[in-house]
């Protein structure tokens, strides 16, 4: 895993046009990927911590996303996978999902880490109850309704880790 930068702006884009990727995530353009990509530095800049992009050890390919974003308005940091259809059900969502998290929890000391999912998006429920999340609360987010799931340091258990 290394952290995401505007230089991924292509890959992004990519990532996210695929319908069955972006069906909860959304899709970029060019502009609004290079937008989101400056927002992640700035983020890495400022606290410390960000999106990254997760390759393959054998070839380097970048097969998705995970990492922690801070929520300024919910005052969160959360916790987010998505890959590229390809890479689906390998594993790579849990395995990068817990590295995230035992940085997270171990490395910058956060008490609790969120993860906001979408109500039709089973798989990702499934890997958040996998990881030992819990629903915390109904919400919206980007206009769109959700289940924001926590779990807290304490949680985070020896079987939680890689």
């Amino acid at each position: 895993m290394r952290p995401l930068t505007e230089a991924d702006t292509d890959w992004w884009v990519r990532l996210h046009a695929d319908d069955d990727v972006n069906q909860f995530v959304g899709s970029y353009t060019h502009e609004q990927a290079a937008a989101r990509l400056g927002a992640i530095q700035q983020q890495w800049a400022q606290r410390g911590h960000g999106l990254c992009a997760v390759e393959l050890r054998s070839t380097g390919e970048a097969i998705g996303r995970s990492g922690l974003n801070w929520w300024e308005e919910f005052g969160e940091t959360e916790i987010g996978w998505t890959f590229a259809r390809a890479h689906w059900s390998r594993g790579y969502a849990v395995e990068a999902a817990q590295a995230v998290l035992g940085w997270g929890f171990d490395t910058l000391g956060l008490k609790q880490i969120t993860a906001m999912i979408h109500h039709r998006n089973a798989a990702f429920v499934a890997v958040a109850h996998r990881l030992g999340f819990t629903p915390l609360r109904e919400d919206t987010v980007l206009g769109r309704p959700c289940t924001v799931y926590a779990l807290a340091r304490e949680d985070f258990t020896a079987s939680s880790r890689p």
